[in-house]
């Protein structure tokens, strides 16, 4: 029987799928243009499902929760769906007491208002002399009648009470008043027209609540049937990376929300009971509106903040409450800002600062205010769909907070724009939290691998390695803490094989080897030649340390390893350092046995422990450098 279906296997056609062919970035920006102009021009459709897909991530752990309890589907979105409605009701209601509080102490602040008005207007007066206030409107008003007097364009008020001379010279003949029409409104003022009048725009938010809920109910039950039907419209054919692309977006919309919620109740409650202290009238308002509003992004603040401060200009006086309401409001704003969201947030959008800004004014562009409250979830979701789907990678390019550089590439553009100032900025924040070692391997070694591989490919015109080389040597002279070693110390050449990138590095070698007591001098390739290498002399040196970044080139090494050897003799070794070559790759094994090099090192670490293995007087690493490996 198990031949039989291995034979039936074996007889099954295999079906080959063929690589989708990439597309175009003419096609990407077409589809994104109309894309936005759906957004637009469906507005009234999308706004409503949008803001039931935000309900639906928010309900969704808390339905499952009930379910788990065995409630039942129905009974748990129901449940859930009466809770949100009661809690709504219920800041209504609060809200609409605290409003109807407000309004009978208007009449109150409508004196103090008053009052204050006057003392501004007293503080603005001298004595005897009219208000300054006064005055400034009468010097534009006067202003304004030259102007007009000058130009000739007098209103038709003026034109029509100004008497024509007479032809003769007589008295002035009474100007003609042009007719006034008069019209008569037989406009409708029935009952229809007095609820289209005043209940129409009210309509228009209470059809789009009703359609968000009945969205959300609809969610919520057939949450797993639209999952699956969004599985099979973008993603059948790569269920792991869809899944993990629609994991990922609820997760990170989810604690969003969370991680807003938490901020706003964080920062209504001390706004609430600050003003209560401060006995600005209605805190629990003040307190209850600064924890929705800022669900708003940017305006949010600003809107919840305008209402007590311009309540305490009314309730006081003096100016003591309202400058106190203004400090109450930065100081939490600040520490919100600044203590709060960045330990609750962390990386729960993964949304760069500016992406949020930029979001921002897009969708409220696109939506109006419910825009600017959709605006940071929704940024989400296309950041996800930018990490997840390669043609959209742009997006998380744009929108992101990962780096969109490595620290490599951030240096190696720092020095090809002939700014090593910053380049040494990048090199000590690293260097703050590795060794030496680990620098020049990890990320200086890499920046010069960079540049070779540009030279290799052509794109590297030779003021480039210039630039590369020079902003290197710069770097490494700003790094170096160290004094030169004394005169006995062991004397090693380090040697450039083809070019000032190879030169480069071998400055880079020769700055450990100064940190370990050692006398190095950096030789470029051109001292090696086989013209002027009899000027190296052979006196005083203990070895000789060949950098080459170009491991492909070992013929070139060999002839040069020849040369060195002949002139310095076999009593000083030499070790060749192939730096861009991988350690477990046959090169090094193919360069130990063409060349006649001593040894062979693929990295700064094996370089070093290569030269103490020659055992010729290497001091150990100095305490300042605690996390260095022994070597």
């Amino acid at each position: 029987m198990a031949e039989d279906t291995a034979r039936r296997l074996q007889a099954r056609p295999i079906a080959v799928t063929k690589a989708a062919p990439p597309v175009s970035t003419q096609t990407i920006l077409l589809i994104i243009t109309l894309i936005v102009v759906t957004l637009y021009l469906a507005a009234d459709i999308l706004m409503p499902i949008a803001l039931a897909v935000l309900l639906g991530f928010v309900l969704t752990p808390i339905v499952s929760r009930l379910e788990r309890w065995r409630l039942g589907r129905v009974p748990s979105v129901l449940a859930v769906v009466v809770l949100l409605l009661l809690a709504i009701i219920g800041f209504g209601a609060v809200v609409g007491s605290q409003l109807g509080d407000l309004a009978d102490n208007l009449p109150t602040y409508q004196r103090n208002i008053h009052t204050r008005i006057e003392s501004l207007r007293s503080a603005t007066t001298s004595t005897g002399d009219r208000g300054v206030i006064k005055q400034a409107t009468e010097a534009f008003r006067d202003l304004k009648q030259e102007l007009e007097n000058a130009t000739g364009s007098a209103t038709p008020e003026q034109q029509g009470t100004t008497a024509a001379p007479s032809p003769q010279g007589g008295p002035a003949t009474p100007p003609r008043r042009e007719p006034v029409p008069v019209r008569i409104d037989q406009s409708d003022t029935g009952v229809f027209d007095l609820v289209r009048r005043f209940l129409g725009p009210a309509m228009t938010p209470i059809a789009t609540a009703g359609m968000v809920l009945v969205f959300t109910i609809f969610m919520l039950l057939k949450r797993e049937d639209l999952r699956d039907r969004l599985i099979r419209l973008v993603g059948s054919g790569d269920l792991s990376r869809t899944t993990e692309a629609m994991n990922d977006a609820g997760e990170r919309v989810s604690r969003y929300l969370l991680m807003q919620v938490v901020v706003n109740v964080t920062y209504g409650i001390p706004i609430g009971v600050g003003l209560w202290l401060l006995g600005v009238p209605n805190p629990l308002l003040w307190g209850l509106m600064a924890t929705v509003l800022r669900f708003i992004p940017f305006l949010g603040p600003v809107i919840a903040s305008a209402f007590p401060i311009l309540l305490s200009f009314a309730v006081d006086t003096g100016w003591t409450l309202p400058l106190l309401c203004i400090a109450l409001f930065v100081a939490v704003e600040l520490f919100s800002n600044n203590v709060v969201e960045p330990w609750l947030y962390g990386t729960a959008t993964g949304l760069s600062s500016l992406a949020i800004i930029v979001a921002a004014v897009v969708w409220t562009t696109l939506w109006g205010p419910v825009g600017l409250l959709l605006a940071t979830p929704l940024t989400v979701c296309l950041v996800v769909l930018g990490r997840h789907v390669p043609q959209l990678h742009f997006l998380e390019v744009m929108l992101g907070d990962r780096p969109v550089l490595p620290d490599e590439a951030k240096v190696y553009q720092r020095l090809l724009a002939r700014d090593p100032t910053e380049a040494t900025e990048l090199a000590e924040e690293r260097l703050a939290a590795c060794s030496p070692v680990e620098l020049a391997d990890g990320l200086l070694l890499s920046v010069l691998s960079l540049a070779e591989q540009d030279r290799q490919r052509g794109t590297l015109n030779p003021e480039g390695r210039q630039a590369v080389a020079e902003g290197m040597a710069s770097l490494l002279d700003e790094l170096s803490d160290t004094v030169a070693p004394a005169g006995d110390a062991p004397h090693v050449l380090c040697v450039g094989v083809r070019n000032n990138l190879d030169e480069a590095a071998a400055g880079l070698l020769a700055y450990l080897l100064t940190g370990r007591g050692i006398q190095t001098d950096v030789v470029p390739c051109e001292k090696v030649s086989s013209r002027t290498i009899a000027s190296l002399g052979t006196a005083g040196v203990d070895a000789v340390v060949l950098s080459s970044l170009n491991p492909s080139a070992l013929g070139h090494s060999r002839r040069l390893v020849r040369r060195l050897r002949l002139h310095f003799g076999p009593r000083v070794p030499i070790l060749l350092c192939l730096w861009s070559a991988h350690p477990e790759a046959e090169v090094p094994e193919r360069a130990s046995a063409e060349t006649d090099a001593s040894l062979v090192a693929t990295g700064m670490a094996g370089a070093l422990a290569q030269l103490e293995e020659l055992n010729f007087g290497m001091v150990a690493a100095p305490a300042a450098e605690p996390t260095s490996p022994q070597l």
